[in-house]
């Protein structure tokens, strides 16, 4: 996977931009930084002799996002993505283990070329968690819209079940600009009633929080991580408590 890049000529107006319009219907951008998958008991590893370990057959959850899913900041086992899997097995689902993909500055363009890689065979539930780099590299919200649904209708047709969350645009874009911006989450989640879940923003009650974000104002800190991680978890595990068993029918 080659990680997606931005330049830093124009951070200081990012991070201005951004800090401006911090409220709870703020979003956030991500920074050009590699992901890293979180390291979890059923990951696949080497075999000793060099032979592949047997893929894991529990109940795999991806996470595609930019840098506030990769944690941009802070620690791998940091990040909200790692925060669920601790909740999780805190209640006794071992069996469930969260991917991390995220993947800073990603846009929903970049999460249209990267979502078939990440939903591997044991992919079962797959949370859609893009669009604020969208909003300041200044795509359309009819774009962000498109590339959701063209990342929403692969999920399906692989039946992997989808969460999709929401992003709210800075507020320095404009009225304009930030309501088309939110309607298209709201759209998605009309245009796929009853066959996805919809969180309408996944930075709810953190955006604007000083004590729950690092110092750019922006990225959740290792307390903002664990909020987003709470409130994303009691709709995954309704959703995990659905599935039909592995290998079952359904």
């Amino acid at each position: 996977m080659v990680p997606a890049r931005i330049g830093r000529g124009s951070l200081g107006l990012v991070l201005l931009l951004l800090a401006a319009g911090c409220s709870s219907q703020t979003g956030a951008c991500g920074l050009p930084k590699p992901a890293s998958p979180i390291p979890s008991s059923t990951s696949q590893n080497p075999a000793p002799g060099g032979a592949t370990a047997p893929q894991p057959t529990g109940t795999a959850i991806a996470v595609l996002g930019d840098s506030i899913t990769a944690g941009l900041g802070l620690m791998t086992d940091q990040a909200f993505p790692a925060r669920l899997q601790e909740l999780f097995v805190a209640e006794g689902y071992n069996e469930v283990e969260i991917l991390n993909g995220g993947l800073s500055g990603d846009t929903t363009a970049g999460g249209v070329r990267r979502v078939e890689q990440l939903l591997e065979s044991n992919v079962r539930i797959l949370v859609v968690a893009l669009g604020g780099n969208d909003a300041l590299r200044g795509l359309s919200a009819t774009e962000t819209h498109d590339n959701l649904a063209k990342i929403i209708d692969v999920a399906i047709a692989k039946r992997v079940g989808v969460v999709l969350v929401g992003m709210e645009a800075p507020a320095n874009l404009g009225i304009e600009y930030r309501t088309a911006f939110h309607d298209a989450y709201v759209q998605l989640a009309q245009q796929y009633r009853g066959t996805i879940a919809f969180i309408p923003f996944l930075l709810e009650g953190v955006a604007g929080n000083p004590a729950l974000n690092q110092v750019d104002g922006i990225h959740p800190n290792e307390q903002g991580a664990r909020t987003i991680a709470a409130l994303l978890y009691p709709e995954l595990r309704r959703r995990v408590d659905e599935l039909p068993s592995p290998g079952g029918q359904e």
